[in-house]
């Protein structure tokens, strides 16, 4: 018989493995409920505030006058210049930057359109295209000094903002300027007037417009190439530059397309109010920020939809209005304003812990 081997090393029982613990993840089908939830919060929040106020409306002769087709008219009509103002803050917004001018590029360019119309005599077309391209101007302009010199958006809009104010009221010499239309001297052509007309006597000429650009604007996010720089810089510029995005042309043709749509909104309204004045679009700045922070697009930038913001500008139209058709003190209609926009960033807050 041999001898045991010292060095043998007896061979240990295979461990048995530990039970698997139950996993903690949500199953996909909630997952999924969730983040649709999240990615359409707008569009649920759209039908919410919609469906209350077609409970909380006033009736007038057996009518819901919240549902009457002149009501809702007067909604598109009036959310109309605030929503393409906010078309082109979405650009700004998903590069993680900010416009503070817009406002008063619409009332620069309401003078504008008044003054070259009455005073200098000019056709709808050429006054048309020169107040675009000065909107434009003003817009990549400060999409420039953003870029190349790397001041922050909030700083140069800021200054923009006052800057236009202030060629506004010189332009004007300080006061309004109302269009009166004809075809003598110191009036506009009857063309012009149509803005504030309506096609059949239903959807207003400015809502139409309103549509188009949201239109263009959502397949340009959509299926673009520019669409994508954009979000990279959002979501990470240093990334982008280095992947090769032209970041610099990127952030100009940002700002130069909403200096280029709040000036569309100011020709709107000049011809909505048949006047152009300095202080014409005071404020329309937060309300617009407002529309794309409540249709879900983050203000960090990287994250957000056009489709988003159409629906954000909507729900503030339909809310401005059932305020007031119950004849809500103003005070109470900010405050509630206020509570939905900060619900609405809430929502940003808790999407990451949840999804």
């Amino acid at each position: 018989m041999n001898p045991p081997n010292p060095t043998a090393v007896e061979e240990a029982p295979a461990e048995t493995p530990p039970p698997r613990r139950p996993s903690l993840r949500l199953p996909r089908d909630r997952h999924a409920l969730v983040d649709n939830f999240f990615r359409f919060q707008s569009l649920f929040g759209l039908v919410a505030v919609f469906l209350i106020a077609i409970a909380v409306s006033p009736v007038r002769n057996g009518e819901n006058i919240f549902l009457s087709s002149g009501n809702l008219a007067n909604i598109v009509r009036a959310v109309s210049e605030i929503g393409i103002i906010a078309v082109g803050m979405t650009f700004v917004i998903l590069i993680g930057g900010i416009d503070l001018s817009v406002g008063a590029v619409l009332g620069l360019a309401a003078v504008g359109s008044a003054t070259l119309m009455v005073d200098s005599g000019l056709g709808i077309l050429p006054t048309v295209l020169i107040v675009l391209l000065i909107g434009t101007a003003f817009g990549a302009t400060q999409g420039a000094i953003v870029a190349r010199i790397g001041i922050q958006s909030f700083i140069v809009t800021l200054a923009g903002l006052q800057a236009a104010r202030g060629i506004a009221r010189m332009w004007s010499g300080g006061l309004g300027i109302p269009i009166a239309y004809g075809d003598g001297p110191q009036e506009a052509p009857e063309a012009f007037s149509l803005l504030s007309g309506s096609i059949n006597g239903v959807l207003p000429v400015p809502a139409v417009l309103f549509i188009a650009i949201g239109i263009g604007a959502l397949l340009l996010l959509r299926t673009t190439a520019f669409a994508r720089h954009v979000y990279a810089i959002g979501g990470n510029e240093k990334a982008a530059r280095l992947s090769g995005v032209p970041v610099r042309r990127v952030r100009i043709a940002v700002f130069a397309i909403s200096g280029l749509l709040a000036a569309l909104a100011g020709i709107i309204h000049a011809g909505q109010l048949n006047q152009g004045s300095p202080n014409d679009g005071s404020g329309y700045e937060l309300d617009a920020i407002a529309a794309v922070v409540i249709g879900g697009t983050s203000l960090a930038g990287g994250s957000g939809s056009m489709g988003g913001t159409i629906a954000g500008a909507l729900l503030l139209g339909i809310l401005n209005n059932i305020l007031a058709l119950n004849n809500i003190d103003a005070n109470v209609q900010l405050v509630v304003k206020g509570l939905v926009i900060v619900a609405a960033a809430a929502l940003q807050k808790l999407r990451p812990r949840i999804s």
